[in-house]
């Protein structure tokens, strides 16, 4: 007779009632009912060994069986209602705290909004900014999502990252706001300078500043006035074709915050072949280089670095996954606004995201804290995005396809990348790659792959081809 394994607690606790006589020891009577086993009662054993402990009559075991399942099946409807109602009202208290984290959020991108318009007033903005602060301090805690739901709801923590990415747009903005109104309210009256500013008829010679360099080493001169001393590191200077063109009017610098990146990234990009009037070619380059400078270089170089912590083929399925992302992004942000690269920011700082590749590689598994990571994913993320607010879309794609042209001319999504491709083949040809991974078999299918989608070669075959000839990123 088969006991099912709810039955048994029911089944033990019904024996041990009361003290076993010696007839049921011996398994000559009923442990259950204590009636004599026979030709119309036949024993089955209870165990510990089917020849040695207590024994009970078919009649109680199916007695108390029925019992345990009715049991059973009354404590699972019980919970499955409890866990219908902690579901329900966790759903509530979810909604509820995603709704306060969004109403906070919006009213940070509405503040930054009101502080680049420059008819909202300068205590207007430092009292929006306190009363933002409030509100942003006064969101509770995100409420821990019970155990019985289920799989984890990343909702609330990526509501709370693109909150935390508002915030420090409106509190950027707010800073350099007022930073230049107090220097321009200080500031002294010039009126001779009007002609050389081309004033408005009717200025009174206060020529107010928008954005001011002070170069790298101003900020340690100033501190040292308090007592503050640091060590400085001078900066390596910018290749020649990033220079500023000698005679640009001190006026275009003073008053224009990246204005001369149109005419610098122009002539990067022409020096690898891309025609900046070519929207799709700029946009591609632009999406290399917000990937090679937001997310390829930096904290990412450390944990490369590291024994056993990347691989080039890891590296290059995980860098050409970002670029087709911050393609669409980029474009994406010429109608929707900057806000659309907020998609990319999500996706390259998610420590628990597997990466392409077909691999269960995420930033978490890496050696290292993925703190500085995460933060200068936003950092630079964020520069691209402000540099479109203040001077437009297409400054924005002309200042990191430059950057690409000047680190990863040959990266892939470049002009350079069949060159790549095509001395990869060469060096690969010749090799006997009877111990190379399967997917190098076939070359005709290595090249197509290298120059449309490398990730359909696998991580270890893009490494394999790597040591033959660096394939970027």
């Amino acid at each position: 007779m088969h006991i099912p394994s709810y039955a048994h607690d029911a089944i033990r606790a019904a024996a041990l009632l009361n003290l076993p006589s010696s007839q049921q020891v011996g398994g000559l009577h009923c442990c259950l009912c204590d009636e004599p086993f026979g030709e119309g009662r036949a024993a089955v054993p209870l165990g510990p060994t089917p020849k040695s402990g207590l024994c009970g009559c078919r009649s109680c075991l199916t007695r108390l069986i029925t019992r345990a399942r009715r049991d059973r099946d009354a404590a699972l409807a019980h919970d499955a209602k409890d866990v219908r109602a902690e579901g329900a009202s966790w759903n509530a208290v979810r909604e509820r705290h995603l709704a306060q984290v969004a109403g906070v959020r919006q009213a940070a991108e509405a503040v930054a909004g009101l502080v680049r318009s420059n008819d909202t007033q300068a205590m207007d903005i430092a009292w929006l900014l306190i009363s933002l602060e409030s509100a942003y301090n006064w969101i509770p805690h995100a409420p821990e999502q019970p155990a019985s739901v289920g799989q984890e709801d990343r909702r609330i923590q990526d509501e709370a990252f693109r909150l935390d990415l508002a915030m420090m747009t409106a509190r950027e903005a707010v800073a350099s706001r007022l930073a230049y109104h107090l220097l321009n309210q200080a500031g002294r009256v010039e009126p001779e300078m009007c002609e050389e500013f081309e004033c408005p008829e009717g200025c009174l010679g206060r020529h107010d500043a928008t954005y001011i360099d002070c170069g790298a080493d101003a900020v340690f001169d100033d501190l040292a006035k308090f007592g503050i001393a640091l060590e400085r590191v001078t900066p390596d200077p910018l290749a020649p074709r990033f220079a500023a063109p000698s005679g640009v009017a001190g006026t275009e610098r003073k008053h224009g915050r990246f204005s001369n990146v149109g005419r610098q990234a122009a002539a990067a990009l022409r020096h690898v072949g891309i025609d900046t009037d070519d929207t799709e070619s700029l946009v591609s380059a632009a999406a290399v280089g917000l990937v090679i400078d937001a997310w390829r270089e930096g904290p990412l170089d450390e944990v490369w670095a590291v024994d056993g912590g990347l691989n080039s083929g890891e590296i290059l399925v995980q860098s050409v996954d970002l670029y087709r992302r911050a393609r669409t992004a980029l474009a994406t942000a010429r109608t929707d606004g900057p806000e659309a690269l907020l998609a990319l920011v999500a996706v390259a700082s998610d420590v628990d995201l597997p990466w392409a590749g077909g691999t269960r590689l995420s930033l978490r598994a890496l050696p290292g804290s993925m703190v500085e990571l995460v933060q200068h994913v936003n950092d630079q993320v964020c520069f691209t995005a402000e540099m479109m607010r203040e001077r437009g879309w297409r400054a924005g794609l002309l200042h990191r396809a430059a950057s690409a042209a000047f680190k990863a001319p040959t990266h892939f999504g470049m002009p350079g990348w069949p060159s790549t491709v095509s001395t990869a083949m060469e060096r690969l040809a010749p090799l006997d790659r009877s111990g190379a991974p399967e997917a190098l078999v076939d070359l005709a299918f290595v090249e197509t792959s290298l120059l449309e989608a490398p990730e359909r070669l696998g991580v270890d075959a893009l490494d394999w081809i790597s040591r033959l000839v660096p394939l970027g990123w």
